[in-house]
């Protein structure tokens, strides 16, 4: 498939034959979902803890006699039954992590392309680079539209335009080796540069 290659400033610089793996996909819906939840259970900090009965603040002394209360038998209030007492069961500090192989990886960021690109998502630019200059990268991001938009350069990225984009809400920029299905999704706009489309395939061949 073929796509228009833009400039910044809105001006066309030809066009781009993109490879049908990457981005001619039927994007399949299971695949990204279980992209995103490995990404996501990965990010979650899994520390989460409450204290049992052996760890409360509370005294040990036996609340009353064993025997001839008529009431049930109790060694101490810090039993889980009581206000105040321990908590059975509760989450403990863990991974929420798992495994995925880095074939399927691989194939969930294909689809991820290939989802942008089907629904007409996909931008193409020339380059991307800046002067370090915040409010005339702005307004040429303001003039093309983008509100929600993450760009993917090549191998690294040009740090006057990071320094430029850091400040622009709604903006993300990313080297080809950060790109990942999650934050493809998460904006409405995908914007590849020439040099991250050589990048992108050099990585998922």
């Amino acid at each position: 498939m073929k796509l228009d290659v833009i400039k910044l400033d809105g001006g066309k610089a030809g066009d781009i034959e993109l490879n049908a793996e990457l981005f001619g996909l039927e994007p399949r819906a299971d695949i990204l979902h279980r992209l995103v939840r490995w990404q996501r259970n990965n990010a979650q900090a899994g520390t989460h803890k409450v204290k049992t009965r052996s760890e409360v603040s509370y005294s040990t002394k036996k609340i009353y006699r064993q025997k001839g209360t008529g009431g049930a038998r109790h060694g101490a209030r810090s039993a889980p039954i009581f206000r105040g007492g321990g908590v059975y069961k509760g989450p403990t500090p863990r991974s929420h992590g798992h495994e995925l192989t880095k074939k399927f990886r691989k194939l969930g960021l294909r689809h991820a392309l290939s989802a942008k690109a089907k629904a007409g998502e996909l931008v193409i630019i020339e380059d991307a680079t800046a002067e370090g200059k915040t409010a005339a990268l702005a307004k040429q991001i303001k003039n093309l539209g983008w509100k929600r938009a993450l760009i993917i350069d090549g191998v690294a990225v040009n740090e006057g335009f990071a320094k430029a984009a850091r400040n622009i809400e709604g903006l993300d920029i990313l080297p080809t080796m950060g790109a990942n299905v999650y934050d493809i999704l998460k904006r409405d706009t995908l914007v590849i540069t020439k040099a991250g489309i050589e990048a992108l395939e050099a990585r998922l061949k």
